[in-house]
């Protein structure tokens, strides 16, 4: 409870500044990932379905489950340790570098983020094929060169 507690009083990460962040809890396919330093983290340039399967209007929509996607991610985070019991699968997951690129609605922090053997973690969520490119998000093309 009280872990949870200081994770909700962290400040979004300012864009640009980088950060590290071990995974401890991931609630879908592009996010949040919170973090045990305390930001919590919503990939950058991707987009997963909601966690009730559904697309939001404007974003972009593959047919993959959301319960695939999160898989995925989770997967790549060395998976599950058990399950919450509002949904979020408690990981215990590698340390990631991470750079800010600001505020992604309310306390998330989007994020581009390293996994330890220097692999991008959107380009590895794309590679799944449970996450879409998010074009609005990814304005650089980066996410295209996966």
């Amino acid at each position: 409870m009280i872990l949870a507690l200081l994770i909700a009083l962290q400040p979004v990460v300012a864009n640009g500044h980088s950060f590290t962040c071990t995974p401890i809890r991931v609630w879908d396919g592009d996010g949040p990932v919170w973090c045990r330093e305390g930001p919590r983290v919503r990939l950058a340039g991707i987009a997963a379905r909601e966690v009730d399967g559904t697309c939001r209007p404007g974003h972009p929509c593959l047919q993959a489950s959301a319960e695939q996607a999160k898989a995925a991610l989770v997967g790549l985070l060395g998976g599950t340790r058990r399950t919450a019991r509002e949904g979020h699968a408690i990981v215990a997951g590698p340390t990631l570098r991470c750079t800010s690129r600001g505020g992604a609605r309310g306390d998330r922090t989007a994020a581009l983020c390293m996994l330890p053997d220097g692999r991008d973690l959107s380009c590895e969520m794309l590679r799944t094929r449970t996450v879409a490119r998010w074009a609005s998000f990814d304005r650089e093309g980066r996410l295209t060169r996966c």
